[in-house]
């Protein structure tokens, strides 16, 4: 039975490029498991977008004399082309500064506030004293007060797990230019977590198969829930929809608050857009069959697995106050949040301030999005930091890609071809055959299951295990000195397609992790048509009207990524292959880096020497 499942991947913020380190959290990982559930047959609904809000955006904007708008309008382009290149299969990869995306924002902050979930609160608001603009918690760090950990943020601890707010830090610094900032009294909308906190604590501990590292993390959160402010001093976000805030310049939604809403406001959109119908998104929001997967690094964990399940009980009146659901009717908490480690380079996270950083534009370009994917499959932060070092990507390359994977695709092509120019029939196969063809089928369960509860290297390393048995199994019965001999025809051809049928099967299982060098193998292997569909990049209209908006954009023309999924040929199983197909002498899949790239590193990211 077909499954309806919501891949909602954690929104890039559009001050700049993204880097691998963003891409190997968020964008790869929830690609991986999409691509797999479309091939299972189920029902996906993949979104996400551009964050455009909040005080970074003004800054930079600032620094380089242009307005919010139009910074966030070339970084959104840069990223969707990034993320296009990258082969990330969105349904719809939208912004947040689009005229539904406010309506929707707008509606989920009047339900929780009808619900008695908001509450207007005095607290101390973090100022530049340089700029006298208000600095955002996560753009403050000091010492932790709980554990001492001197690079705590003024939202969350990461050492610790524990939830902070500016004032709380010990020594606090603003990231922006060093300062210490200046705490003044200011009137915001606090959402009640205390008066959420039985709901929340009742659905966390449902959750029971998530990567421990993510639950243990988000129980912990439950020990220290107070009222966390949803409005931000600022000018530059999502107007505060209610009378004697909507007007004023000085006020408007906090990012955090407006950002998680992003999943449900690109549901919308997508229905609006590519849909049955406007109410097409309620197949994923309003069902108790579909499942919800939440793609994101650790460092928004807190974000996920509370601040918006939270909000989405107190939008469905499910809360100790009560209260009914809003316009949109009664909405899912998260299935899973899905939640990877760092990726870091040298030891340190990526970070373009200090230079330690590889864009994920320059890396397309010079090595294309498998190798990319690929590395953070099997090699990446699923459940711990992980280092990316050009040696273990060259070797990765070399040796697994180029070697294995891609050795294995072009002898088994190349001798059919040679000898037969078609897939060869199959004759009478001896237990070796059996036992080969047995394990391919096999590990369509394994990798399967695997990906289904979001275990990638695993996934990925049984399904290079089937590549390396085929090339076992090519080595063992050495069809190159069969075809020396006329009389071993037959059992040559019986070699190369029981061969073909295994790479054939391993192209399949690769599918999610190498979308496009899995369509290459596909027309390798005589294949006609689109096996692996990309995404494509579409300009569309903003949306003329809106639902009860206020102060909403001006309707202008954007870039949206989405794809025809529906028209795609790959499937999660065997599929037979049929002899007599002609067979073409295939180019190479992967090419061989050289070894010196381990040691220094590309001209555009070099290594560092001591």
């Amino acid at each position: 039975m077909s499954i309806p499942v919501l891949t909602a991947v954690a929104w890039p913020y559009a001050n700049g490029p993204r880097h691998i380190g963003h891409v190997s959290g968020f964008g790869i990982p929830a690609d991986i498991y999409s691509r797999y559930q479309r091939m299972a047959g189920n029902e996906v609904l993949m979104v996400s977008g551009t964050d455009e809000h909040g005080t970074p955006i003004l800054v930079l904007a600032e620094q380089e004399g242009v307005s919010p708008r139009v910074l966030a309008d070339r970084y959104n382009k840069v990223i969707v082309d990034d993320l296009q290149g990258l082969g990330v299969s969105y349904d719809l990869f939208t912004r947040t500064e689009t005229r539904n995306h406010y309506a929707v924002t707008q509606e989920m902050f009047r339900a929780v506030h009808r619900n008695g979930y908001f509450v207007p609160q005095t607290s101390q608001s973090a100022i530049s004293p340089s700029t006298g603009r208000t600095l955002p918690d996560r753009y403050i760090e000091g010492t932790c007060p709980i554990c001492g950990y001197d690079g705590a943020r003024g939202d969350q601890c990461d050492n610790c797990g524990n939830q902070l707010d500016p004032i709380d830090l010990i020594n606090p610094r603003s990231k922006i230019n060093g300062e210490t900032p200046k705490f003044v009294e200011s009137e915001q909308f606090m959402l009640d977590l205390p008066a959420l906190a039985v709901a929340l604590g009742e659905w966390l501990h449902t959750r029971k198969d998530w990567r421990p590292n993510v639950l243990k993390f988000s129980l912990n959160l439950l020990d220290d829930l107070r009222p966390r402010a949803m409005t931000r001093d600022i000018d530059w976000g999502i107007p505060v929809p209610l009378d004697g805030w909507r007007d004023r310049p000085d006020k408007k939604l906090y990012v955090w608050f407006d950002a998680v809403i992003g999943y449900l406001s690109a549901s919308v959109e997508w229905a609006r857009r590519f849909g049955e119908g406007p109410d097409h998104y309620q197949h994923w929001w309003a069902n108790p069959q579909a499942q919800h997967r939440y793609f994101m690094g650790k460092d928004n964990i807190t974000f996920h697995s509370q601040i918006w399940p939270a909000e989405l009980l107190g939008y469905n009146g499910e809360g100790a106050k009560g209260g009914e659901p809003g316009a949109f009717g009664h909405l899912d908490l998260p299935t899973e949040v899905v939640s990877s480690e760092f990726l870091t380079m040298s030891g340190s996270k990526f970070s373009s301030s200090r230079g330690t950083v590889i864009y994920v534009g320059d890396f397309l370009r010079e090595y294309g999005p498998d190798a990319l994917r690929y590395f953070v499959s099997v090699a990446g932060p699923e459940t711990q930091d992980t280092d990316f070092t050009w040696e273990e990507f060259v070797r990765r390359t070399n040796f697994e890609l180029a070697n294995e994977w891609g050795n294995l695709v072009n002898r088994s092509v190349s001798m059919a071809h040679k000898n037969f120019g078609a897939i060869p029939p199959a004759g009478a196969l001896t237990d070796v055959e059996a036992q080969l063809l047995g394990a391919a089928d096999t590990a369509f369960s394994t990798v399967g299951d695997l990906l289904q509860r979001s275990r990638f290297k695993q996934a990925a390393g049984e399904a290079m295990r089937v590549v390396s048995l085929a090339n076992k199994y090519i080595s063992d019965t050495e069809p190159w000195k069969l075809a020396k001999d006329p009389a071993d025809r037959d059992r040559l051809g019986t070699v190369l397609n029981t061969a073909l049928q295994v790479v054939d099967d391993a192209k399949t299982l690769l599918t999610p992790f190498l979308p496009h060098s899995s369509q290459k193998v596909f027309e390798a292997l005589g294949g006609q048509g689109v096996w692996a569909a990309e995404p494509e990049i579409q300009n569309v209209t903003d949306f003329d009207d809106a639902v009860e908006g206020v102060g909403v954009p001006e309707v202008t023309d954007y870039p949206v990524l989405t794809g025809d999924w529906a028209g795609q040929q790959a499937t999660w199983r065997r599929r037979p292959i049929e002899s007599g197909i002609p067979l073409a002498k295939p180019t190479p899949l992967f090419g061989k880096l050289d070894p010196e790239l381990g040691e220094t590193g590309p001209d555009w990211a070099p290594i560092k020497k001591d």
